[in-house]
């Protein structure tokens, strides 16, 4: 966003964060935590990546989607991690105003487009497990890729919706973000104005979209799990270690997005360790 645009709309230039927590010994334990957590998170989505674009015996559809979920997954981390862990080691813990908004932006895009994967991944699991004569006809790698551009656009749309309401707002001088991150509620109550209708835009944009789609990924892996009582026990295995590691990313994904984005403007003591995960 242009300098002189900003200016126009208010005076702020750089949010402070007040980050996870203001002990120095726990920011030290909590920086050399997360620095592990976050070289094994892209270096295990980096070998995924790789194994599976140079691996033949791994071009199935579920495979295809599973790469570029790790190279979304690695995008998404470092959107976030390197900020957090660097601000951990900081006394005073700053981010510029156009850092802040290009930080939300790649965040919600990156995730958005994570969700829309997870629930693809799930209709791709129900395909192949349930209607297995009809796998290969309906899952084709142009139509996966069609899939994956779709979530770009969709979601690309999605952000930058939020992120225009963002960027309009006025806000406080100083302007005290009591959390590690740039996010939406947050930022709203650093905003000078009354932002009870964003609040429920937010809401339903972000809060309702994610309880529409958990409830979808749940069926239809509800359905999954039903339809293998006709399967031999060899069958009923394969499939559950196949939607095991989903499922698992599924609850952790969606239980803490839920949680933060659900409640308009209502904030919890535990908010930012829930957006740890």
């Amino acid at each position: 966003m242009p300098q002189w645009i900003h200016k126009l709309m208010n005076n702020v230039t750089e949010f402070i964060l007040l980050g996870l927590t203001q002990n120095p010994d726990v920011q030290k334990l909590l920086c050399a935590l997360f620095i592990v957590i976050y070289f094994l998170t892209e270096a295990g989505n980096l070998l995924i990546v790789i194994t599976i674009n140079t691996s033949r015996a791994l071009g199935s559809p579920m495979y295809f989607f599973l790469s570029f979920l790790s190279f979304v997954d690695s995008c998404c981390s470092s959107t976030m991690a390197p900020k957090m862990i660097l601000d951990l080691l900081k006394e005073k813990k700053t981010i510029s105003f156009s850092g802040c908004m290009t930080q939300l932006f790649a965040e919600h895009f990156f995730g958005g487009v994570e969700i829309i994967l997870l629930t693809v991944m799930a209709y791709d699991h129900y395909l192949a497990i349930c209607k297995p004569l009809h796998y290969r006809i309906a899952k084709n790698r142009q139509m996966c890729g069609h899939l994956v551009a779709m979530a770009r656009a969709g979601e690309s749309l999605h952000t930058l919706i939020q992120i225009l309401f963002k960027v309009w707002l006025p806000f406080h001088s100083p302007s005290v973000n009591d959390h590690f991150i740039c996010d939406l509620f947050p930022l709203l109550k650093l905003s000078c104005t009354d932002t009870h209708i964003f609040g429920l835009f937010v809401a339903a944009n972000s809060g309702l979209m994610c309880f529409l789609i958990f409830s979808i990924l749940v069926t239809s892996y509800v359905l999954v799990l039903y339809s293998l009582r006709t399967h031999s026990n060899k069958g009923q295995h394969k499939a559950l270690s196949t939607c095991t590691s989903p499922v698992t990313v599924v609850i952790l994904f969606f239980v803490s997005c839920l949680f933060m984005y659900l409640w308009p403007m209502v904030t919890f003591p535990i908010d930012k360790a829930v957006a740890v995960f």
